[in-house]
């Protein structure tokens, strides 16, 4: 039996609802757009094997009695993985030329200094999949750089930390490029700086220039201008 007046409430409900939320249908990414994450996550799951062969390799070559036929092939092992690396890196870039749209975003990301040609197929791979009604905090949260205090009852009060609840991809092409920028762009070098003489300790301050980073590449990428090292942190006159 049915019970009228939960239905018309019900009803009034969906209707409110209905009204407050505009359909926006799904538009499909590109097949080029999507094509492009494979590669970046294809470069990137290669890059860390690379990385672990390295390490492999370091470990065998503080080993006396490792045989010269295995170093050599760790050494073969990395090469090989190296040359499959610059392969889908050209890939990638031959792809990205053919689309305006793409090259575009290339050029906008590597006008950050610290962010070359790999680390911005990585990040384009990613983030140009994005809604485009995404807000930059939004996009912090999605890549698990926001900031989240740890507590447990009254007496438990961790040091904050990144959530890293979101895309590790985003944060891993982010990672080097927020290192190579604070060496290389004095403004970022200025606000990492400065987070240090604020207490931070050097990786608190890196992932708060990641962060800061993701900010910026959102408003690039959304306005179509290029990284304006002077918006990103203004250098006390003092300093100067």
């Amino acid at each position: 039996m049915k019970n009228s007046k939960t239905d018309d409430v019900d009803a009034d409900t969906l209707a409110v609802y209905t009204e407050r939320m505009d359909f926006v249908p799904w538009s499909r990414p590109s097949n080029e757009t999507i094509a492009s994450r494979c590669l970046s996550r294809r470069i990137c799951a290669l890059t860390k094997q690379k990385t672990a062969a390295k390490n492999q390799l370091h470990a065998l070559s503080v080993m006396a009695e490792t045989p010269k036929a295995v170093l050599r092939d760790a050494q073969l092992a990395i090469a090989q993985l190296e040359k499959r690396i610059d392969k889908l890196t050209a890939e990638a870039l031959a792809l990205i030329d053919k689309q305006p749209e793409l090259r575009r975003a290339l050029a906008l990301l590597t006008s950050v200094k610290g962010i070359a040609n790999t680390s911005a197929i990585g990040l384009m791979g990613e983030l140009l999949l994005l809604p485009p009604d995404m807000s930059h905090r939004e996009w912090v949260k999605f890549a698990g750089l926001d900031p989240r205090a740890f507590d447990s009852g009254k007496s438990v009060h961790k040091k904050t930390r990144i959530s890293k609840a979101g895309n590790s991809h985003i944060r891993a092409a982010l990672y080097m490029p927020s290192w190579s920028a604070i060496q290389h762009d004095r403004h970022i070098k200025a606000y990492y700086q400065h987070l240090l003489d604020m207490g931070k300790l050097p990786l608190q301050a890196c992932c708060a220039v990641m962060r800061k980073l993701l900010h910026a590449i959102h408003g690039m990428l959304k306005h179509d201008k290029p990284f304006d090292n002077t918006r990103f942190y203004a250098i006390p006159s003092i300093a100067e």
